[in-house]
């Protein structure tokens, strides 16, 4: 099967979060299966660098935008296709704010422009040795890619994926215009929603097959707790709704070989390796250095999804239980500031660091005891697998990928022997807190815990197993598509 997927971004040439790693582990798998393969990414300043020796495709104008395509390679991805357009794409600040930390103000266009240039490009394929058969776009950004392929090209097979529902590119409707997009469009049926444009609602419209990150989620995202005002259209198009899990990249996210520990180590050796860990995380975050306090881990976004703001109203009461937080995070400026006043009221208990670093994220996985992620809404999460992989204890809120791929430690499971880690219920400080409670009531019993962080290393979370179920669903688009 010749397979093009388009997103905005992919590890490792351009991260913001999971999409990237997502993107890139599911492009890799797919190639490992025998498939052609290639990825769509806009050329941020310094993709092109790193991809290899570029190959000059030819030159497409999309809403008044010029694109330069490029083939290009990295090393563990499937071949590039780099969209370049200096004005769009290269400038400071992040994939999708400035340097302030705000929207790029002409992003509709950005990412508008380039789904036009895409659809053009699959039309009229600058590789002529690849014809794709089938486009899989993620997430608001490149979700105009589908009408316009069923516009120029209907019979190329169409599938997106929702990585967040809460974030769905919904804009004025002047930039429909702007664009250039088709009046035919522009109908309760189409791309408007509620008098706006949705690059989301475009995608969900124009699939033939949808899916999202997890089962849990595609089935929430039919609810109006969950849908954010697409529950309704979504539960019009259940049928051909399926929620994946997401894997992860295995040979990065592994305690035997990662670069980044202090010591490497396998499930058999998991005391020790753990407790060196821990002691060289400690020493770096200025933590105070002992065996004896629960160190939780945390590295996330700093936003309301991820409930980090119930980490700061319950942290009083934390601070009375024999723990340590080693936090990792970037966003949300006022809970930044927050957590760095909590810093110094918790001097060698609490440590933050401010921002995302690929090194310290290993590290935290590597050296805690317990990973916490108190998220109101998550699709699917990607670092509670990661603890698992690394026999860190996940403690979870009950809710979409975080209730898939965490093992309760109830009496049925731990009697099983498939515990591997600790869900709550409720999204408030008593919650989180029900939940540290727990860990430390197992973490107790020496021989129970180690059974749980041996159970996590032991799952399988490849992309290869997540890979054959994106077959299955592209099977059935291709059979919608003739």
């Amino acid at each position: 099967m010749r397979i093009l997927l388009t997103a905005s971004e992919v590890f490792p040439l351009a991260k913001t979060g999971g999409l990237a790693d997502a993107v890139a582990g599911l492009a890799a798998a797919l190639a490992e299966l025998g498939h052609e393969v290639r990825v769509a990414v806009p050329a941020y300043p310094g993709v092109v660098e790193r991809s290899g020796a570029l190959r000059r495709l030819g030159a497409i104008t999309a809403a008044g935008q010029p694109f330069e395509i490029y083939a290009g390679r990295v090393a563990g991805l499937p071949p590039l296709w780099l969209f370049a357009n200096a004005a769009l794409f290269e400038r400071p600040g992040d994939l999708y704010h400035d340097e302030h930390g705000q929207p790029f103000a002409d992003n509709a266009l950005r990412f508008g422009s380039f789904c036009q240039a895409l659809a053009q490009a699959c039309a009229s394929p600058p590789e002529a040795a690849f014809q794709p058969q089938l486009v899989h776009a993620n997430d608001w950004q490149t979700a105009l890619t589908l009408p316009w392929l069923q516009t120029l090209t209907p019979t190329v097979a169409r599938v997106y994926t929702i990585h967040n529902l809460a974030y769905q590119g919904v804009f004025p409707a002047a930039v429909a215009h702007e664009l250039g997009l088709p009046a035919t469009w522009w109908h309760a049926g189409g791309v408007e929603f509620y008098g706006q444009l949705s690059f989301m609602k475009a995608g969900i419209v124009h699939a033939q097959r949808l899916t999202t990150v997890s089962p849990t989620y595609a089935r929430e995202i039919l609810t109006p707790a969950c849908g954010h005002g697409l529950d309704g259209l979504l539960r019009t198009r259940a049928a051909v709704l399926s929620g994946i899990l997401n894997g992860i990249d295995e040979a990065t996210w592994n305690p035997a070989t990662d670069p980044h520990l202090r010591r490497r180590y396998r499930a058999h050796d998991i005391t020790e390796g753990k407790r060196s860990n821990r002691r060289a995380l400690q020493h770096e975050l200025g933590l105070a250095a002992g065996d004896a306090p629960f160190l939780i881990g945390s590295v996330t976004r700093l936003a309301y999804q991820k409930g980090m703001d119930l980490l700061v109203a319950a942290m009083p009461e934390l601070m009375q239980m024999p723990v340590q937080i080693a936090l990792l995070g970037a966003g949300d400026r006022s809970l930044a500031e927050e957590f760095t006043a909590l810093c110094g009221r918790w001097h060698g208990r609490f440590a933050f660091h401010y921002g995302y670093s690929e090194d310290l994220a290993h590290r935290i996985e590597a050296g805690a005891d317990g990973f916490l992620m108190p998220s109101r809404y998550e699709p699917c999460g990607l670092n509670q697998i990661y603890s698992q992989r690394y026999g860190t204890v996940p403690i979870v809120r009950r809710i979409g990928g975080l209730a898939d791929t965490v093992v309760d430690a109830d009496g049925a499971t731990l009697a099983a022997g498939t515990a591997t880690g600790i869900h709550f219920l409720d999204a408030d400080p008593g919650g989180l807190l029900y939940g540290v409670r727990r860990a430390l009531e197992l973490r107790s019993d020496a021989s129970i815990w180690v059974q749980l962080q041996r159970n996590g290393m032991h799952r399988d979370f490849s992309w290869r197993a997540a890979a054959q179920r994106y077959l299955a669903v592209y099977a059935q688009a291709l059979a919608a598509a003739v």
